[in-house]
Formats: C-alpha cells, structure tokens, sequence
C-alpha cells in the first residue's frame, strides 16, 4: 500500500512539473507519404482514401483499451499492458518488472526518405530477430496491433493456445516471409472484426473515417536474441537494429525515443506503453 501511495504522488510530483512524456489518449497512426504513385499493396505504403470507411481502424493509445483487445484474442492473462507516465527515474522505478516490450506512439514530422541511413530498417536484419512484419496501405491503421505482435511475438516467454484468434494467426505465418505474414492479415477476418470491435472504444470510436484526424504511428522496441536494441516498424523496409543496451529495454528505447525528439523526426505528442507480466 505505501509503494501505491508513494506512485501516486509522484505521478502527481512529475506531471505538475510538466517534465512527464506526453500521453495524448487519441492517438493513432498515420505515415508521411514519400511518393503518392506508389502501389499501396507495397510493404511500407500507407495510404486511405478519403472518405472511405478504415479496413483497421485506429485504436486508441490507452493501456486498457489495448490489454482488453489482446486478451481476447488469445494472451493468456497472466501478461498485460502498462504505461510509462513519463521518462524520470521516480516514475520509472515503479513500472513492473520484467518489462518485455515496449510500445510508442508518436507524431511523426518527416517523411522515412528524410530518416537517416541506419534509421529505414533493412531486409538484412529480419533474421536478427525472432519476428517481423510489414504493414501495407489494405492494413491502414493497424500499426497499434502490429506493435503488439511485434513485441509479443518475440517474447519466447508467451505461449498461445492455437484455438485463438492470435495463437491461429501466429501458428499459420509462423514460417511465412514478412510480406507474406502482412497479406495473411489483411485476409484475418476473425482478427480484423475483433480489431474493428475495440477500435471503436473510447475517444478513436470518432475518427473512423477521416485519415487527417489520424496523426500517430506506433512501433514496438524489443531485445533480440543478442541482447540488441530493436525497433520494429512494419512501415519500414525491415528491423532497425539500434544496438547493445545492457538488457534494459525501458532506458534503452527511452534513449531511442529522446533521439528522434533531438532530431527533429517526431514531435512531442506522444505515449509509451509496456508489455510485462500481469501483477499478481
């Protein structure tokens, strides 16, 4: 009870000094387009027409709306959602521990042909990571959900039960190419209806339409096998490996995140969630 209390105050100690990361409740995806003639089946093309219904729509970046949405498609319940209320020490000490995945959600300011080199990602390093995907212009905004596959599917602590909706997917794309696991999505009828069921909760249920409302993007970073820094964006042509981080992947995307903001790639509109175990 008095580590409860103690969270509580400074949550309230941090936010007060307005030196908490940014946690905007209705974000979503959106991705700068280089070029507008591309194909929009092409992996990393991001692209909806106005005034067309979303195929995925945007989920809102909110911890509850995203473990509700998971545990009913197959993580078992002993894994969860949490969030990162801001980047100081007294705040990061109390998110639970082991965290095994981290979800960002942020606005993105410049176009992938601006990013630099080691920033686009690379089909080089898909085998520098247990999974990996990419997402085309059919799954719109469904970046949210494929953050979480990303880090959930990397995690060789999760077992799925096969029966469900995420254990199916996982099981029939298990040996398919990046590209490949995209399509099968995007033909996931079972997925795309329990996608649509918990998009339409809370402050995203009113962006179903206009992709100019939508300005958000999420990744997930995890820790290969090596014990490398990973950034997996489906949007990019493959995994960014940023590097050895001492096997703290809180600080270490924490760094990566602090990184694009000193670079001008993403504004300070954004929200950072976990993936751990569930408190008991």
């Amino acid at each position: 009870m008095i580590i409860n209390v103690a969270y509580a105050i400074a949550i309230i100690t941090t936010l007060l000094r307005n030196m908490s990361a940014p946690n905007n409740s209705d974000k979503a995806a959106v991705i700068p387009n280089d070029d507008s003639s591309e194909d929009s089946a092409k992996p990393g093309f991001y692209s909806t027409k106005e005034g067309d219904d979303f195929r995925w729509p945007p989920l809102e970046s909110n911890p509850e709306v995203f473990a509700q949405y998971l545990h009913s498609i197959g993580l078992p319940t002993t894994f969860s959602i949490g969030e990162v209320f801001g980047f100081d020490e007294d705040l990061l000490a109390f998110i639970p521990q082991p965290v095994l995945g981290i979800i960002v959600c942020y606005e993105r300011l410049i176009p992938k042909s601006q990013y630099r080199e080691q920033d686009k990602g690379s089909p080089d390093n898909y085998d520098k990571v247990a999974w990996y995907m990419h997402q085309s212009g059919t799954l719109d905004n469904a970046c949210g959900i494929i953050a979480c596959i990303h880090a959930i599917f990397n995690c060789p602590l999760v077992t799925l039960d096969p029966s469900t909706t995420l254990g199916a997917y996982k099981q029939r794309v298990e040996t398919f190419t990046p590209t490949a696991r995209q399509l099968a999505l995007e033909q996931d009828k079972a997925f795309q209806q329990a996608h649509k069921k918990h998009a339409a909760r809370g402050q995203t249920a009113a962006v179903n339409r206009d992709q100019s409302k939508v300005k958000h993007h999420f990744i997930a970073y995890v820790l290969n096998s090596d014990g490398e820094l990973c950034e997996l964006d489906g949007t990019k042509a493959g995994p960014v490996i940023i590097g050895k981080c001492d096997g703290d992947l809180l600080r270490g995307s924490i760094r990566a995140v602090k990184g694009k903001l000193e670079r001008g790639e993403i504004s300070e509109s954004l929200s950072m969630m976990t993936f751990n175990l569930a408190n008991e």
